[in-house]
């Protein structure tokens, strides 16, 4: 690229904070254009579905292709610019990869959505954030006025992701595990798939960017139990300084440290994805099951069941000795539901 990538987001928005943390740890030139998916910039073309971030991928004819959903964007970025890749080239670790940035983008963002809007004082704080956020200058009263429109809205809407009474003490106790689950693994190599960043350890940062730093609930708890995560946050923020080498990722043997978190996957994550399937399937309004001995009850999701449907066909993909090795890996964990 000739001009920086251009990218349209929101400091609220988990995804963008994935993407810009991605972008500068791979040296690649960004513009952030911070705005909204509703009122997106009017000189630059539409995505078939507006979401943030938005990246707009320069074209050989000088035309923009608006490009939205963070984990495609990043692996056109893995197949379009060489060098401090985020995706292992290891076929197992890629698979590995992909299912927990998969976890940390659709599950950890329960949390996150459930923290910033279930409490009164998380609600109060983040209303006027996000719309200063969007508009700086506008006056105080309209902001306010805003606010309280905004939040009224997404309180309303905290069923959409499965946050409710019945549901609450699951997401909260899932939340508290990964802090301390993700502790170990940073204190052991310094990130998820050992000593240099993937595109899972971008995920797990947007969310946790947005639930260890902003939301006061969310962030109390991992300042009193997971220090080391909290500051983990301020490093990833940035790590264009880093310089990774191939034998940074972790090796077979030493995959067996994801146990813990693939166990955390199959805990919570792997339960919803299969009831989740099986209501879209039925042609259901909402998937009712049980996750870490609770109820839950939500919604069907149908992006949620192509998210299985794609971990699938990347299991596929791997050839059978590696296939062999990731369902030992995954025996027991409850991850092993989900492969065909």
């Amino acid at each position: 690229m000739t001009e920086p990538l251009r990218l349209l987001g929101a400091p609220g928005s988990p995804y963008t904070r994935k993407l810009i943390a991605l972008l500068r740890y791979r040296r690649i030139p960004y513009a952030i254009l911070w705005g909204s998916h509703v009122q997106p910039p009017a000189d630059l073309p539409a995505p078939k579905v507006k979401l943030l971030p938005t990246a707009y991928f320069p074209l050989p004819d000088g035309t923009l292709d608006p490009v939205v959903d963070s984990s495609p964007i990043i692996r056109r970025l893995e197949a379009e610019h060489s060098g401090r890749e985020a995706v292992p080239a290891n076929a197992v670790l890629a698979f590995l990869n992909h299912l927990i940035e998969d976890y940390a983008d659709e599950w950890l963002t329960k949390a996150m959505f459930h923290y910033r809007w279930a409490f009164a004082e998380d609600a109060a704080n983040a209303a006027p954030l996000l719309v200063f956020w969007m508009a700086p200058t506008m006056p105080t009263e309209a902001a306010a006025q805003a606010a309280d429109m905004f939040a009224d809205r997404q309180i309303r809407r905290l069923y959409v992701v499965g946050s409710n009474e019945a549901t609450g003490e699951t997401i909260e106790h899932s939340y508290r595990r990964f802090l301390g689950i993700l502790d170990a693994l940073i204190a052991g190599r310094g990130y998820v798939l050992g000593a240099r960043p993937s595109s899972a350890d971008f995920a797990i940062h947007g969310q946790l960017a947005q639930l260890a730093v902003i939301e006061p609930t969310s962030t109390a708890i991992a300042a009193q139990t997971a220090p080391r995560v909290r500051a983990w946050l301020d490093r990833v923020e940035d790590l264009s300084g880093v310089e990774p080498g191939p034998s940074d990722w972790f090796s077979r043997a030493e995959m067996s440290a994801l146990r813990p978190l693939l166990s955390e996957i199959g805990r919570v994550y792997a339960p919803f994805l299969m009831a989740n399937e099986k209501a879209v399937m039925a042609g259901a309004e909402t998937v009712q099951t049980e996750i870490d001995g609770r109820p839950w009850a939500q919604p069907v999701f149908p992006y949620q069941a192509k998210c299985l449907q794609w971990i699938r066909e990347a299991f596929a993909a791997l050839v059978p000795d590696d296939q062999t090795f990731v369902r030992s890996l995954l025996d027991g964990t409850g991850c092993e539901r989900l492969l065909p």
